[in-house]
């Protein structure tokens, strides 16, 4: 080969490893960094053939065009892919580290194989798999050590109260609550948004917990079994919760019991005094033990606000929340027994309900250009779903629902919130192609709208709605979803 020619196939190596690896660490990342998640169960699979399998074949079969089909069919490609995405790759250290090593063990090999004229093509897979195999075994190595600085300033903190709260559904919400109306009284912290990994905890047990703290109040998600024992045994909570239990994630989970099983695992925690559990996920007696959920009376949720009553303590108590959703007079319930465990009145409780925020992208009403809108895009099950759609069909005006559907769900389910759309909306948008066909198929509504991923979300939205329309967002799947 001529010089220029080695050069160019050197170069066109690089670029290849390094789209290929953008492509492979975007994917891990949407996947939690789980390999086996990545691959068997993305959303998506056909994206891994013609983002990854095809380029990688070419590369191998098309000799020297193959630089031609790279620069007019695979970068052009990939670009479009990306620039599509809603949720992109963050760049995180762990993802620079990822990035710096493949790149630096491609320019290595590439480098070995000129000198000494070893190899007719330059390798893709070697350094893509040592990469992938180097970062992991340099993360679990960084993560212990990480874990252990985290673990140590918990133990260091022994007035430290934590509330640790798991459930099917609900956690983001009573975590919140909790947070919300103990802060009347106590310096409380809270984990963001809807953070709730090992990882994601120790990273904010690291960086964000503040010094002064009295009552920190986390969130724990489980995609496998184990998960939950992890989180509880890192943190070692005094209190914990386990909220109502459903078909959440069922395709990791495979069975309800499996389910109620992992979610158990926070009552693991050598430190426990109570624990506070949803009459949906098990009715055996503990005396650490306080169940709830049955509890709740004379719920009144509209599109104002929420009101329910609440037997306590031989008492009855009465709220009024302008958190919206009938389903949260449940998770306000746990939030008040909690509170009242640590001595807070009556009166300061009902006053904390009264002043709750509501959630944020939880039926979170938005009013802009005449319109109603109920952002409820972070929640992602049947209760909650149906319990928006109740709230919309109590509007007078035009009613409107963009959804992807349920996400890591049964059919069953989907065909159930099929049947509440039907009765309920005037117009129907259909967001990706995970439930597209059985949408397509059963979805009546006088106007639907199917779009493949959400980029001309915004153009539709403003052509099909006026104001007086009452506009619902239920559930919001990212486009590799």
């Amino acid at each position: 080969m001529e010089n220029y020619e080695i050069l160019a196939a050197f170069v066109v190596n690089v670029l290849l490893v390094t789209v290929l690896g953008w492509y492979f660490i975007t994917n891990l990342q949407w996947y939690d960094y789980k390999l086996s998640r990545a691959i068997l169960k993305h959303h998506k699979p056909h994206w891994h053939i013609i983002y990854f399998f095809i380029p990688l074949a070419a590369y191998y079969t098309t000799g020297k065009f193959f630089i031609i089909f790279f620069i007019f069919a695979i970068l052009p490609a990939m670009f479009v892919w990306y620039k599509k995405l809603d949720k992109k790759l963050v760049l995180t250290w762990r993802v620079k580290r990822f990035l710096i090593l493949l790149i630096s063990l491609t320019l290595f090999q590439n480098v070995l194989c000129t000198l000494k004229d070893a190899c007719e093509i330059y390798g893709v897979m070697m350094p893509l798999f040592v990469a992938y195999v180097g970062s992991y075994m340099i993360e679990k190595f960084l993560f212990e050590a990480y874990k252990k600085e985290a673990k140590k300033k918990l133990q260091e903190r022994k007035d430290l109260e934590i509330i640790a709260i798991t459930g099917s559904y609900g956690k983001t919400s009573i975590k919140n609550f909790v947070a919300q109306i103990l802060s009347h009284k106590y310096k409380v912290y809270a984990t963001p948004r809807s953070v709730n990994t090992l990882g994601g905890i120790v990273a904010d047990v690291n960086n964000s917990l503040p010094e002064d703290t009295e009552i920190y109040v986390c969130e724990a998600g489980a995609r496998q079994s184990g998960d939950i024992h992890a989180i509880t045994t890192f943190l070692e909570p005094q209190k914990v919760v386990v909220g109502k239990i459903g078909a959440a994630h069922i395709e990791y989970f495979k069975t309800i019991e499996n389910i109620i099983s992992t979610k158990l695992e926070i009552m693991q925690s050598p430190r426990l005094q109570k624990a506070f559990i949803h009459s949906s996920v098990t009715d055996e007696p503990h005396p650490k033990v306080t169940f709830f959920g049955d509890e709740i009376k004379n719920v009144d949720a509209t599109l104002e606000g929420t009101s329910f009553d609440l037997e306590i303590d031989g008492e009855t108590l009465s709220f009024h929340t302008k958190v919206l959703g009938a389903f949260q007079a449940s998770n306000i319930a746990v939030a008040v027994r909690i509170a009242k465990s640590y001595n807070i009145s009556n009166a300061e409780i009902i006053e904390a309900v009264a002043k709750l925020e509501p959630v944020e992208h939880r039926l979170e009403m938005i009013k802009a250009g005449g319109k109603l809108i109920l952002d409820d895009g972070y929640n992602g099950n049947i209760d909650g779903m149906l319990e928006g759609i109740r709230l919309c069909s109590l509007h007078g005006g035009r009613k409107v629902i963009v959804t992807p559907g349920l996400v890591e769900s049964s059919d069953h389910l989907n065909l159930e919130l099929i049947k509440a759309i039907n009765e309920t909306f005037d117009i129907a948008i259909i967001t990706g192609s995970l439930n597209a066909e059985l949408f397509r198929k059963n979805l009546t509504v006088k106007n639907k709208v199917m779009l493949a991923d959400k980029t001309s979300l915004t153009e539709v939205l403003a052509h099909l709605t006026k104001s007086g329309d009452i506009i619902l967002f239920a559930n919001d799947a990212p486009n590799f979803i």
